[in-house]
Order: C-alpha cells, then structure tokens, then sequence
C-alpha cells in the first residue's frame, strides 16, 4: 500500500510535471503566437497609456496603465498575477508576428484592475520615466512562477511534518477513522434538515469534516453559518477559496451577517463595501498611518539625497527604518486583533502579514477547483479542516495531459470524500431550478438523492412550457421555421484557439429571439428576465458575442443577457440558459465535452427554461448525452 510520504511525492512530480509544461506552453506562446492574437486572447494589452506612479499603503512602487483599445475584448489580468512590459520596434498599428517586441527588464504584480485600468507593483528600478514617454507600450501576462514555488515548498513541509500537520497529512491518506466531538444537535430554524445536519458535523469535527453542495442548495449559506458557530467557540479562523472571486463571494456574506473580515489581496468584485473591509484600505484608514507614511517618505528622500562621507547616515537610516517597523507591527496587530474572519485565496495564505499566524480552523470553499498542493499551503497554519464544494462540478485546471491521467487532477476533497465517507454531508434541497431541469442531474451526479425546494419545484416563465429543450441541427430542414442557412459543421480556429461552428451560433440566437417574442418584450422588461448564452468553446463565446452585438432585435435586451464559457458560469444562475454544443462532425468526437462535470455546470445554471443546440448524431454517441437527449425528448411527449 502507498504511504503518505510516496503519495506526496508523486504528488509533487507530477506538479513538476505540470509546471514545465505550462511554462513551455507560455514560452511558445509567447514566442510563435503574434501580438493581435495576444491581445484577442486577452493576454495582452496593446497599446496602452501609462499614467501616474505612486507608493501605496504597504510602500510598494505602483504604476497605473490604461488600456486604449480593443476595450470589448475580456481580459485574463487580475489580481496577484504577474505581467511583463514591452514596446513594439516599429510604428505600425498592424500588429503582426514578425513585429520585435523589446521586453523591459523587470516584472511587475497586478495589484488592482476594474474595466479598462489596472493598477502594476513595479520593482523601485523600474523605468517609470522611459515607459511614460515611449510610444507603442503594451504589457502581456507573464509567467507565474510565484504560485508553483509556493505549492511546492508546502508539498516539501507536509512531507517533513511532525505534529499536528504530520497527524492531517497521515488522516487523509488512510482509512483511519477522523475524530469528532460528542453532543445534542443544535437547531437552526433557518436552515433545512440538510444544511443543519452539516453545520452539526461541522462543528463536531475535531479534524476533518465536508460539506458537498451540489447546484442551488444553499452551500454558502450553510458554510456562513457554519463560520458564524464556530466564531462562537473560536476567537478568528480563516477562510481560503482556490479563486479571488470565490473569497469575495463567501467574505460578503460574512460580512452581512456582521462577522468582521479581514481580507487579505485585492478583491475582483470592485465596490466600496469590498474595498472597506481590505487589508490596504483598513491599513489606510488607522490613525497611526500618517506618521508611518511620513517616516518612509523620509526614508525614501534620505536615500535620494545621500551625500558622500555623510557619517551620519545610516544611523538616521536605522533609526527611520525601525520607528517605521515599529508603527507598522503595531497597525497590523491591532487589524489582525479585531478581525474575526482572515479572508484570502489559497496561495495568498502564504502571504508574509500571515507569519507566525496560527488558526483553530481553516473553512476551504470551492474546494472541489483547488490542487491538492494549493489547500496544503493554509492548512500548515490549522488544527482542523472543513471543506465545501462540489466535485461533480468543474475540476481543477490542469494543463499536461499526462499529470491528469497520472492523478494530478484528484483533489484533496476527493481524496477525503473516497477514504472517508462519514465525515461526508450532502446538502439535498436545491432552491435554484423548477424540478424537471434538477432531475436530470440529480439522477446521474447525485443518486438522485437532491429533491427541488417546494416553492421552486414548478417555477416556469410561460404556462404549459417544456423546461428543457433540444434543438437537434442534425434533424434540421430548410424552410420549417429556421432563418439560418449553411452547414452546422464545426471548424477549427486557429492553433489552440479552439473550435466554432457558426451555423449554430446564428441558430442560437435565432432560437432565443423566438422564446422572446413568445414572451413578449414588455414582460421580459418589467420583470428583467435574465439569460445566460454558454459554450464550451471560448472561439464560439467570442462568435456569440459579435452577433449578439450586431442584432438589432437583442439591443433593448442587452444588460439582460450575458455570453461566456462553462468556467465563466460557475456559481451562477439565470432565469433562462442557452447552451450551444458545437461539436458536430462524423467521427463522433466530442474532446473535453467527455468531461461530464462541466456539462453538470452548464445544465445546472437555469432557473426556468433549458434551450441545448447541438449535433445530437454526434453527441449521443456518448452514453450521458444520450441519456440526456432521451431525457429532453421524452418531456415533449408528457
């Protein structure tokens, strides 16, 4: 049998695996991939404006950039993620491969980004001067080689550990039974039988306990409470999610609920009630920050003004240097002391302000999306684990294709659900879609044990509509009600870019302006209906998104509906969701489609009314799209 120590080893191979092929899969990128295919990518802003330099609340040196074109396209920058800066060797304003990009030599961190602004950390030797004045700047996503080096030397100390971590790592890789405190179950009259039962287990668990939340039952409200309790047992504990908007998410509803949060790392969702309870701006807000931002001020300007043979300068420089670090201490320990809930992503729990911080319990939400090696990173810092998520939903992003099939992919979550079953609670009421669009998936993902809450059971838009539909382009004929001509066929974009099949994005379209007009705009309006368009494919998203634009009929509609991929989804919902398939070729082949848990994702997003477009010929070659197909077919006939 494989101990824990040969497990994290392959672990971290496997991880070593992964991180020389993303890094290479960058290096060609970056290399043979041409700026205008950067830029449309979202990688890559070009060219930009660069504004004001200053030094923010924790003394780093910040730049802001303003991004001047292709302002429509979405981008990948967001906080913590580190970018080169470039300028382009010639003027033209056709970006081409053979165009020389000349990298400036440092790198710079995201700090902040809202729209078409971002705010770079930047090393104090960077060329602020030379970029301000230079034309044809752009920046692009570097490679992030911070969270690799972070996930690693976690990987290495659980490896190592004795004590409290040695006992965790040991537990979760063993069939050892987890230990747990004995008492009456409490009442919450708010939650239902489900949701009470985890946050009893919760709270018993002396090591390990969690809460699987399929689609629509209520995870995060279970999970608050669940913090809410055990604040009452414990001073503070700490909260890490896999992505940041996941820890604004879970942070807001602490935060509802009156539990003062602490979060460290910007926030994505950009609003004065996220930015209020950050680390920056509460760091900002204390009394003792003027003096501190007075001391490195003069710091700085004593090393600009350095004069030679000065005997004195050092000791001003220690003296300066250790008020400075003295005020500082101060300001954290009185942040950290009032805090109750330390809210940050997975890699951000590395974070030096978190040195020497120990915690009863770390709450890990969205733990079904994290690498093992990720959750490790916090849990050094814990006694005890709980976990929420969902590992019939979308799994972690791996990029070798070799480190997935060897197990990289298995989370840590899993692990715990397959060699410890009891310390597993299933929350079974969902409150998001009317009975017949849950049903589907319960039966598959969930033993068909998640029933619909009565008040949603039969929630529909129009009165005797079928809440999920079909439409088979393969069975389509001309002239029976279908504006769209051509070949439903899928084709192939470019290297990487991804597969598109633009018969069936017009037909999409085509379909929901159909269900509109049977609608009517005026109750589509007044009662703000709301839609999502989802693709697996992020080149059929960006199809979807240029005919959306181009419609004239969807032009009053437009706030009301929101196009992206199935990862874009996640945790969302939408009174109506129109999935276009794409695959449609003879072979049969699906490629990622096989991945069932996205498609439990997208089906899963809809309130109401389910619209699926796609090749049934070659999908229900594949045993779940049949079954799926049948399932929709045979709605029609009840």
């Amino acid at each position: 049998m494989t101990t824990p120590i040969q497990a994290l080893t392959q672990q971290r191979l496997l991880l070593q695996l992964e991180y020389q092929t993303e890094k290479e899969a960058f290096r060609q990128q970056t290399e043979q991939m041409g700026l205008a295919r950067r830029v449309k990518r979202g990688d890559a802003w070009w060219p930009v404006r660069i504004g004001r330099s200053y030094y923010n609340s924790l003394n780093q040196l910040c730049v802001e950039v303003f991004r001047t074109t292709d302002t429509e396209i979405e981008h990948n920058f967001e906080f913590g993620r580190p970018v080169a800066f470039f300028r382009v060797a010639h003027e033209s304003h056709e970006p081409q491969k053979s165009q020389k990009l000349h990298y400036y030599p440092f790198t710079g961190t995201v700090s902040y980004v809202n729209g078409d602004c971002m705010v770079v950390c930047v090393p104090d030797s960077a060329p602020l001067i030379d970029m301000q004045s230079a034309e044809q700047v752009g920046v692009q996503l570097s490679f992030d080689e911070t969270s690799y080096k972070m996930m690693f030397d976690a990987l290495d100390r659980v490896m190592r550990a004795k004590g409290r971590l040695g006992y965790l790592r040991d537990l979760f890789y063993s069939r050892q039974q987890a230990e747990t405190f004995s008492f009456a179950p409490l009442h919450f009259p708010y939650l239902n039988p489900t949701q009470e039962d985890a946050v009893n287990s919760v709270l018993r668990a002396k090591d390990v306990a969690v809460v699987h939340g399929p689609p629509g039952t209520g995870k995060t409200t279970t999970l608050v409470e669940a913090i809410y309790e055990t604040l009452r047992r414990e001073n503070q504990v700490l909260v890490c999610a896999q992505s940041n908007m996941a820890v604004d998410w879970i942070s807001e509803k602490l935060v509802d609920r009156g539990i003062p949060v602490l979060r460290i790392g910007n926030p994505t969702r950009v609003n004065d009630k996220m930015l209020s309870f950050t680390y920056e701006r509460r760091f900002e807000a204390h009394p003792d920050y003027e003096l501190l931002w007075a001391i490195r001020k003069a710091i700085r300007e004593l090393r600009q003004h350095r004069k030679r043979g000065d005997e004195k300068y050092h000791q001003k420089m220690e003296r300066l240097k250790d008020r400075a670090n003295e005020l500082e201490i101060r300001i954290n320990q009185q942040l950290f002391g009032e805090a109750r809930v330390i809210a940050c992503t997975l890699v951000g729990s590395a974070n030096r302000l978190l040195d020497g911080q120990k915690f009863g319990t770390l709450f890990i939400d969205e733990a079904a999306q994290a690498l093992e090696a990720a959750c490790w990173i916090p849990i050094r810092r814990c006694s005890r684990v709980i976990l929420a998520g969902d590992h019939c939903q979308l799994p972690p992003t791996v990029k070798s294709i070799a480190a997935l099939k060897a197990g990289l992919g298995k989370t840590l979550m899993e692990r715990i659900v397959d060699n410890k079953p009891e310390v597993v609670r299933l929350l079974q009421m969902q409150y998001r879609m009317n009975e017949d669009i849950m049903r589907f998936s319960s039966d598959w993902f969930y033993a068909g044990r998640v029933e619909p809450a009565p008040e949603v059971k039969y929630r529909s838009i129009l009165d005797l509509d079928v809440p999920m539909e079909w439409i088979d382009t393969s069975a389509l004929v001309e002239g029976e009600g279908w504006r769209v001509e051509g070949d439903f066929h899928e084709e192939f974009v470019g290297e990487s870019f991804g597969r598109i099949n633009k018969a069936e994005a017009e037909l999409t379209l085509e379909t929901l302006q159909q269900y509109f007009e049977r609608i009517g705009k005026t109750r589509i309006l007044s009662e703000r209906l709301d839609v999502g368009i989802i693709s697996p494919y992020r080149a059929q998203v960006q199809y979807l998104r240029s005919l959306l634009k181009k419609k004239e009929y969807f032009k009053a509609f437009r706030q009301l509906i929101t196009v992206n991929t199935v990862d874009g989804f996640q945790g969302q919902e939408r009174d109506i969701i129109v999935i276009s398939l794409v695959r449609s070729n003879d072979e049969g082949q699906i490629g990622f489609l096989r991945d069932l848990r996205r498609m439990n994702v997208a089906i899963t997003r809809a309130r109401m009314k389910l619209i699926i477009l796609g090749d049934a010929q070659t999908m229900t070659r594949h045993s779940f799209y049949r079954r799926l197909y049948e399932y929709v077919q045979a709605m029609k006939t009840e």
